[in-house]
């Protein structure tokens, strides 16, 4: 998942030199809590503040205990004197590692939401630019009504609003930090600890714990994201549709530079959309890790270790493949072509049945019932179909439609401009404009 569409500020909140910087910092901002309750000296507080995590030295020591928190209290404790004896004073594991994955999880749904934010501003440009821009709208996918292709993408663009709401929101609820003992009493590190810990790294205290933090945040978050995976393969199977060969109305960027200019191996016409088959392919792999965070809420007691090995892999995993795919598909926004002409093609493709409706209205604002109305459009519709013939010529033919509409009021009704006539009211209530 590391390319140019993954922003290097994710790849950084996850690499291993910024989690032990993270684990350094909250081991130091716990003696300086020590310090404040008068426990650690002010001299031994200075010593503490400028020790040292050694990485080979850490691997060593790993390699004997297997005990990555104990590898690396002892591999910092080597780069002081007799203060080193105040390195994890009081703290569990799970203190300084679910406080430091807060610490990630909190960059890294900002950084999520610095993409969204990219993303809206460039559906919201590619929606304006498209407003009234007739195209077919499809139901079941076969052809409905005349709709504007500027309104299918505000329609995404409002969506991804919510996504931005939504990462706020779990913003809140997931930046908390712990430091309360074994089992969350503590009996072992004042709460006085647990909240300069939590102010120097900008959380809030977590109100009660036992020795983790509870894992409904973490699976909320992952949640989160797997709706955003959602969201994106939705629109991302949207536009595959709609480059389709017979269809040919929309074409993700293709040899520009920066993008695939080859489309298979053997057929050199082929401008297959491969970026958005991507995107729905890794928001499968989203989603199947926002299943494996509900998996790690319920354990054993006070904590079991078996979330461990699976979050170290999917909570890094999932935003990386978020902010992957995120960025993939606003380079596709703004890169896609949007094939007008074609649009136009596939609104006369039926020879007019996508206007029934509007026809039959129409007859039952003249005075015809609704039911009647119906079957006669219908009947009239199979005729077009089954006999391969223009539908305008098999309703002006009709009786009971010449009985009671013009000829000039029919040719109104085979009129896309009709079925845009509201979307500037549409846009002003989304504030698109």
């Amino acid at each position: 998942m590391i390319d140019k569409y993954t922003t290097e500020k994710m790849k950084n909140v996850w690499n291993e030199d910024n989690t032990f910087n993270l684990w350094l910092k909250i081991e130091i901002a716990a003696c300086i809590g020590w310090n404040k309750l008068g426990v650690i000296s002010t001299k031994e507080l200075e010593n503490i503040k400028k020790a040292k995590f050694n990485k080979s030295l850490y691997d060593t020591i790993l390699n004997e205990t297997k005990h990555d928190m104990v590898s690396f209290t002892r591999s910092i404790s080597d780069s002081l004197g007799e203060e080193s004896r105040w390195i994890h004073h009081g703290l569990t594991s799970n203190d300084v590692k679910d406080t430091a994955l807060s610490v990630q999880i909190k960059e890294s749904l900002q950084i999520i939401k610095n993409s969204l934010i990219t993303l809206l501003a460039s559906l919201r440009n590619r929606s304006l630019e498209f407003k009234f821009t007739p195209c077919v709208g499809r139901s079941h996918g076969i052809h409905a009504e005349p709709m504007s292709f500027g309104l299918k993408i505000a329609l995404w663009h409002e969506e991804i609003k919510r996504h931005i709401e939504r990462i706020d929101q779990v913003i809140d609820i997931s930046s908390v930090g712990m430091v309360s003992g074994p089992v969350g009493t503590h009996a072992t590190v004042p709460l006085e600890i647990e909240e300069e810990v939590c102010k120097e790294l900008g959380l809030k205290p977590e109100l009660i714990t036992n020795q983790i933090i509870q894992r409904d945040r973490h699976a909320d978050v992952l949640q989160r994201l797997a709706l955003i995976a959602s969201s994106l393969e939705k629109f991302s199977t949207e536009i595959r549709s709609l480059q389709r060969t017979e269809i040919n109305e929309i074409q993700e960027p293709f040899g520009e530079p920066g993008f695939v200019s080859t489309g298979s191996s053997s057929m050199p016409h082929k401008r297959n959309p491969e970026l958005t088959e991507r995107i729905c392919g890794i928001s499968r792999v989203i989603r199947s890790n926002s299943y494996v965070a509900l998996e790690n809420v319920p354990l054993w007691n006070e904590r079991d270790i078996s979330h461990s090995s699976a979050e170290r892999i999917v909570i890094p995993d999932s935003f990386l493949a978020t902010d992957y795919i995120i960025n993939i598909f606003e380079k596709v926004i703004t890169g896609m072509k949007v094939n007008e002409k074609n649009m136009l093609k596939n609104l006369d493709l039926t020879g007019g049945l996508i206007y029934s409706e509007k026809i039959m209205l129409s007859l039952v604002e003249k005075g015809i019932q609704r039911k009647e109305a119906y079957e006669l459009i219908q009947s009239a519709s199979m005729e077009s179909m089954d006999k391969d013939v223009d539908f305008k010529d098999v309703i002006k033919n009709n009786d009971i439609v010449k009985k009671n509409l013009k000829s000039s009021e029919i040719e109104l009704l085979f009129d896309n401009e009709y079925f845009l006539k509201y979307i500037d009211q549409i846009f002003e209530r989304l504030k698109l404009n």
